[in-house]
């Protein structure tokens, strides 16, 4: 399952400077995932300050 970021982002941006495939981008007050592109490696997920990026 893809990785998602949840309404706890605070758009530090940090996510998507460690994403290798490009697939994090800035939405409406905080970032997202494109799921067709995310390839679950969590690199989101372990450098995010306050926990957003899932794959729950």
């Amino acid at each position: 399952m893809a990785y998602r970021i949840t309404d706890a982002c605070i758009a530090c941006g940090a996510c998507a400077a460690e994403c290798p495939v490009s697939a994090i981008s800035e939405g409406d007050g905080k970032y997202e995932i494109m799921p067709d592109v995310c390839v679950e490696c969590g690199a989101c997920a372990a450098t995010c300050p306050v926990g957003a990026p899932t794959n729950d």
